[in-house]
């Protein structure tokens, strides 16, 4: 993997992390000016605009970038802008229908909000829909050009402009349900920002259009099966905050222990188990591209090796934070959510961080590759196994029937699309030994682990133990890969911090010298 590459990811991460630090920010000031009852209308609201993105074009931008990467292998250009032109008359087919129903049809689909008031929010961030969809085959075109730069730039811009909007136009608030609707008008008008500067900056990055008409129903066929997966995803999420608390009273809790007990493992641990794949994410949107145009290009090694390199990142980060949730879990949950029935499922899931992040890994790198009704097969394969986890097994293990649903689904899924992977690639990845070790490694790291708790929790309270602890455990763990030479570690002697201790040391051994 290129160093081009490993700096571009490097830029994406810090241009994500920050608007997601913008973002919390801004979260904060919500709650504070419009309370929780008018968060909860907003959230409402924007739920159900998410679901209709979802349905429009969740699909589009992906396989936009890897027609793109497959055309440009093949050396057709034209072909290239045929599908950009495609995408772009694909949303706005598949949006405008859903807009148009919804804004002029909105008395029909009350029964969508608890609360009458969230259609009020709705209905302002509803015409953004379109432009929303339009903006994301831009992204793609993004991405399958290798652009990532400006795609960071713009998605940052867009939550700074949402939360100039949201401060000014709050301030002037007359109460929760004036505040949540002033918040949406926030949205749309950062949704309109993004959709007018990418807009610009396609055109000024050389951006040009062609007869979509050879493109538009092979570019359909491949969008159906990753919106329909996606749009599964947000079912199968809604199937389980109906049927589990449902299953929990059946086997013997109350309908408050249930409902609390299922706020604490879905609302609060799974969110936090999810905190490795936030990490990864900038560093596969960055690769994704790459390994499409391996495969394209037929470029069998540099395929095997970045294969090789991101199932093994993956494998990595997943792994520095297992032993710390583990040990740590019910500290964690105390500290974030003032909830310790959160940290203690949190520990106890800690493990399916591995089967998660290499699940949703497989499945990118798959359907880069063209292999879009495959994973969709083995999604709703997993998405049975869940189902069935959690609608016969609350009886026996509780809420811990939804560890076990996520452990079958991550497991299999993983298996399956390792499986494919390793057919598509005439040179085959090899990770097992060091998935192998990845694990022995957790053993000794999660023991330190525990046994440092013991020593240090009633000396120094959670928040330092948890900062000691958590840097203890990585760094042995991260020196445990380095020492099996499973992970280089020398870009960290060009930090500052390490230059530093190196010339100390050097200075020392000197003066021990003379």
């Amino acid at each position: 993997m290129g160093k081009g590459l490993l700096k571009t990811a490097a830029i994406v991460t810090v241009f994500s992390v920050a608007e997601k630090f913008l973002g919390f920010v801004y979260r904060i000031f919500l709650s504070r000016s419009i309370g929780s009852e008018g968060v909860g209308l907003y959230q409402i609201a924007l739920s159900v605009f998410a679901v209709l993105l979802t349905l429009s074009c969740s699909g589009i931008p992906v396989t936009v970038s890897r027609l793109m990467t497959k055309y440009r292998a093949s050396n057709e250009p034209k072909k290239e802008r045929s599908v950009i032109t495609a995408g772009l008359l694909l949303a706005v087919t598949l949006s405008l229908p859903l807009l148009f129903a919804f804004l002029f049809g909105h008395k029909g689909f009350g029964f969508l909000f608890a609360d009458e008031r969230c259609m009020s929010v709705f209905l302002i961030v509803l015409p953004a829909l379109t432009f929303n969809c339009v903006y994301a085959v831009i992204r793609g075109v993004f991405w399958g050009n290798k652009d990532f730069v400006p795609y960071s730039v713009i998605e940052l811009l867009e939550e700074v402009v949402m939360i100039f909007l949201g401060v000014f136009l709050i301030g002037g608030a007359t109460g929760v349900f004036d505040g949540a609707k002033r918040a949406a008008y926030a949205v749309l008008g950062s949704y309109l920002f993004s959709f007018a500067a990418g807009g610009l900056m396609f055109f000024l990055r050389g951006g040009k259009f062609a007869n979509p008409k050879k493109e538009f129903l092979p570019l359909f066929s491949s969008v159906l099966p990753i919106t329909a997966m996606r749009t599964a995803n947000s079912f199968v999420s809604s199937l389980i905050s109906i049927i589990l608390p449902m299953r929990l009273v059946a086997a013997g809790m109350t309908n408050s222990e249930a409902l609390s007990l299922f706020g604490s493992a879905f609302g609060m641990a799974m969110p936090l188990l999810s905190v490795p794949g936030t990490l990864l994410g900038s560093f596969v949107l960055v690769l994704i591209p790459e390994i499409s145009e391996n495969f394209y290009k037929k470029q069998s090694r540099a395929l095997r090796n970045n294969i090789e390199k991101a199932l093994k990142l993956c494998v990595f980060v997943s792994c520095l934070f297992i032993p710390v949730y583990l040990v740590l879990g019910e500290e964690i949950g105390v500290l974030v959510y003032r909830d310790a029935q959160s940290g203690v499922y949190l520990a106890h899931a800690a493990l399916l961080m591995l089967p998660m992040g290499v699940s949703s890994l497989t499945t990118s790198v798959l359907n880069s590759m063209g292999m879009e009704k495959r994973t969709l097969g083995y999604f709703l394969a997993g998405a049975v196994l869940l189902l069935a986890s959690i609608w016969f097994l609350p009886q026996f293990i509780g809420v811990h029937a939804l560890i076990a649903g996520f452990a079958a689904v991550f497991t299999l899924t993983s298996a399956l699309n390792l499986r494919l992977i390793s057919k598509q690639c005439a040179e085959k990845p090899k990770y097992l030994k060091f998935i192998l070790l990845a694990l022995v490694f957790l053993l000794p790291t999660s023991a330190a682990g525990f046994l440092l708790e013991r020593l240090l929790l009633n000396y120094l309270g959670n928040l330092l133990t948890l900062i000691v602890i958590g840097v203890v455990t990585v760094a042995f763990n991260a020196l445990l890969f380095a020492v099996f030479d499973l992970v280089d570690l020398s870009p960290l002697s060009r930090l500052p911090l390490f230059k530093k201790f190196a010339r100390g040391g050097t200075a020392a051994r000197k003066r021990k010298t003379t």
